[in-house]
């Protein structure tokens, strides 16, 4: 009787065994093909929401009779992102349940579900919790550019803070728990997935604290709570600084309730043989002393740690006029042109135009050959640097210009072209943690940073190409060993360059051609790293080294001939080199070439 009895639950018990895993598989084949179609939909409908938002936004768009017309491209941009939070929420839902928890826990085998539930999670918080107030806050920005002007609206930025703040800690823990989940497995697509996603996500949660930063500084940086003045310096990336470029022309500006004004222009000479008594720490003397930063202009900038130069900046001009500055901002030519090409161009006295487009060449290159006057070429750079101020401070007042005008900043930020230093305590801590601070940042994690300056007077970094290649070996107790190659070249001609370009203020004592270059080599690695070996051009050399903001430092004197290249390699063991580095990108005329290769990961 027993057998009889069992007999049939026995053959049950071992049929659910059997099928059970098949229809688990079967369920979350179907569940996932249809948690990727709604993904996909997910991205179809923000696609479509950032052309509407910068077609709403575009020059025109906002005139008066186009009331209706912008209501209705608003509740366009309600119904997208509404639609793009449901199609993430529905991803996220056909993720969930016992089918897909199990098949995520099973050792090795589960890595691409755990990777899949991981990126329907995500993506639903991003759609629901970071991009709504981001989203929300352009056309109510744009609105209020066309109501009462540009300044009024970047000052009523402040009260988007709180929500932009809100989103930026969300992306932040959607990062953070992007980055615990396996970053390889036995599904390519999912790889490529995760990848794809968390360079998104990266992007996007950088963005967002950029915005959260902004909000709440640029309306008290701008003068809504009273009159504030900064040092503006012009670089001169013709000839290399740490920060950019060597500083050059500058100006004072003001900012009261929003508007800004220049109070006046001048050139470095004003400057020269002041000196100024910062003290920015023993470990800033060990490394920059012997350049004396506080009384050789020239040298101010070495360290690509913006706040520095920024402190020392201000000491000069106090030294100067005994004037307090409640902050410094550093621009470049690149920054000009991307602006310009924005506002259109700028007219110098003589009636030249300083355009996108020869920004850049006009002040780095032709004035040298146009100019054999120090005096006139001087006086030149600050005429072109009023004449593009200007241009700019009247594009401003334009509500139409307005989100390009951002665009163009996003631009500037995104090459980190435009640097921000407040005097304000808690304003300098908001803006180290953004791209506009221009920070070296201290904290852990694997780390690239090649920075150079210009040991030689000469200015041909213009015809100066960089590269670095990051490249993760094996894993050892201590972390693992990386690469890290550096590759730089210089594209001088032997012939037509003026003197004042090509000449040696080094005097070095050997001999030189001119278009020859000579260049201070810095190379950042992560806390904690050590060298191991490195090779200039295949051959065995010495580095330097020394320590900044917690960062080893490993600095090589590099001649560097006209129409040569040169590679210095370095052998690394970094503790933490699990992810992509972090990095340093100096901004010269022509952007670095950087190359991160991939490798698995040494625990996951």
């Amino acid at each position: 009787m027993r057998r009889r009895i069992h007999r049939p639950t026995a053959r049950k018990a071992l049929l659910a065994a059997a099928v059970l895993p098949s229809a688990a598989g079967a369920w979350i084949v179907v569940t996932g093909g249809l948690a990727v179609a709604e993904l996909r939909a997910a991205q179809h409908d923000l696609g479509a929401l950032r052309e509407s938002l910068a077609a709403s936004a575009s020059p025109g768009s906002g005139s008066a009779p186009g009331v209706a017309a912008g209501s209705s491209a608003e509740s366009d941009q309600e119904r997208l992102l509404r639609s793009a939070a449901a199609h993430a929420a529905r991803a996220h839902d056909l993720t969930t349940g016992p089918a897909w928890y199990t098949a995520a826990q099973l050792p090795f085998l589960g890595r691409p579900f755990e990777t899949g539930r991981g990126i329907a999670l995500a993506s639903d918080r991003l759609a629901r919790d970071v991009m709504p107030p981001l989203v929300r806050a352009v056309p109510r920005l744009s609105a209020g550019a066309q109501a009462k002007g540009v300044a009024d609206a970047l000052v009523g930025l402040e009260s988007e803070a709180p929500a932009f703040e809100r989103a930026a800690r969300v992306a932040a823990e959607v990062r953070e728990d992007m980055a615990r989940l396996p970053r390889s497995s036995w599904l390519p697509a999912s790889d490529r997935g995760r990848a794809q996603f968390s360079d998104q996500l990266d992007r996007l949660a950088t963005g967002t604290r950029d915005a959260a930063v902004a909000a709440r500084v640029m309306p008290s940086m701008l003068g809504a709570h009273g009159p504030r003045r900064y040092f503006l310096a012009f670089q001169n990336t013709a000839e290399a600084r740490g920060t950019g470029g060597l500083p050059g022309a500058f100006a004072v500006l003001r900012a009261d309730r929003g508007r800004l004004s220049f109070e006046r222009f001048g050139n470095n000479t004003e400057l020269d043989g002041l000196r100024t008594e910062v003290n920015l720490g023993a470990e800033f003397a060990d490394r920059y002393g012997s350049n004396e930063p506080g009384s050789a202009w020239a040298n101010s900038n070495m360290s690509p740690h913006f706040p520095y130069a920024a402190h020392i900046w201000a000491g000069y001009w106090r030294a100067r006029t005994g004037q307090h500055v409640d902050g410094a901002i550093a621009v470049d030519p690149g920054t000009l042109g991307l602006l310009l090409r924005v506002t259109g161009p700028a007219r110098l006295p003589d009636g030249t135009a300083l355009t996108a487009d020869n920004a850049t060449d006009l002040t780095e290159r032709t004035s040298y050959a146009t100019y054999s006057d120090t005096a006139e070429r001087k006086a030149f750079f600050v005429e072109a640097a009023r004449a593009a101020a200007e241009r700019l401070m009247g594009a401003i007042e334009d509500p139409k210009l307005l989100p390009a005008l951002l665009g163009a900043l996003r631009d500037v930020q995104r090459e980190g072209r435009v640097q921000v230093w407040s005097a304000n305590a808690d304003e300098e801590r908001l803006l180290m943690s953004g791209a506009f601070g221009g920070a070296l940042p201290d904290s852990p994690g694997p780390f690239a940073g090649l920075v150079v300056n210009n040991a030689a007077g000469t200015k041909l970094d213009y015809y100066l190409d960089r590269s670095l290649v990051w490249a993760p070996g094996a894993c050892t107790d201590g972390g693992r060993s990386v690469t890290a190659t550096v590759t730089l070249t210089n594209r001088a001609p032997a012939s037509g360059l003026p003197e004042y370009v090509t000449q040696r203020v080094d005097a070095p004592p050997y001999r030189t051609l001119p278009g020859d270059n000579r260049l201070l080599v810095d190379y950042y690695a992560g806390q904690g790293a050590t060298l191991e070996g490195a090779t200039l051009d295949g051959r065995r050399i010495e580095l330097i080294p020394g320590v900044e903001r917690g960062h080893p430092v490993y600095t090589l004197d590099l001649e560097l001939p006209r129409q040569s290249s040169r590679t210095l390699v370095l052998h690394l063991r970094e503790p933490d080199a699990d992810r992509p580095p972090t990095i340093l990108r100096q901004a010269l005329v022509t952007p670095l070439r950087t190359t991160v290769k991939h490798a698995s990961p040494c625990r996951d």
